[in-house]
């Protein structure tokens, strides 16, 4: 059986979903869809719903009341935060790596 694929930092399923609740609390099945939209990676609901446990455990996101049966979540200050330094750092390697590429 073929091994499946590591996610690099940008399709990380923890800075996908930071990055998805950015603009405001999701539900999962919101999450997935929005994730889909903005980077054409499906996250199956065991790899979201394992990174969601991940994320509340690390503070970075909150679960908010109990809507028609869907749990949204909201990022914290934490998240924020974490999201905001590693997308700057993504930013400088591929500002890096771009210059790399137009040198060889």
């Amino acid at each position: 059986m073929p091994r499946k694929a590591k996610l690099g930092p940008s399709s990380d399923p923890e800075m996908l979903i930071l990055t998805s609740l950015a603009d405001g609390p999701k539900h999962g099945y919101a999450m997935m869809q929005d994730i889909e939209r903005f980077s054409s990676i499906k996250l199956g609901p065991g790899t979201l719903y394992t990174a969601i446990t991940r994320l509340v455990e690390k503070g970075k996101i909150k679960p908010d009341r109990i809507e028609d049966r869907q749990r949204p979540y909201r990022i914290t200050e934490a998240g924020l935060t974490s999201l905001s330094e590693e997308l700057e750092r993504m930013q400088k390697i591929a500002k890096f790596g771009i210059r790399r590429l137009r040198f060889s």
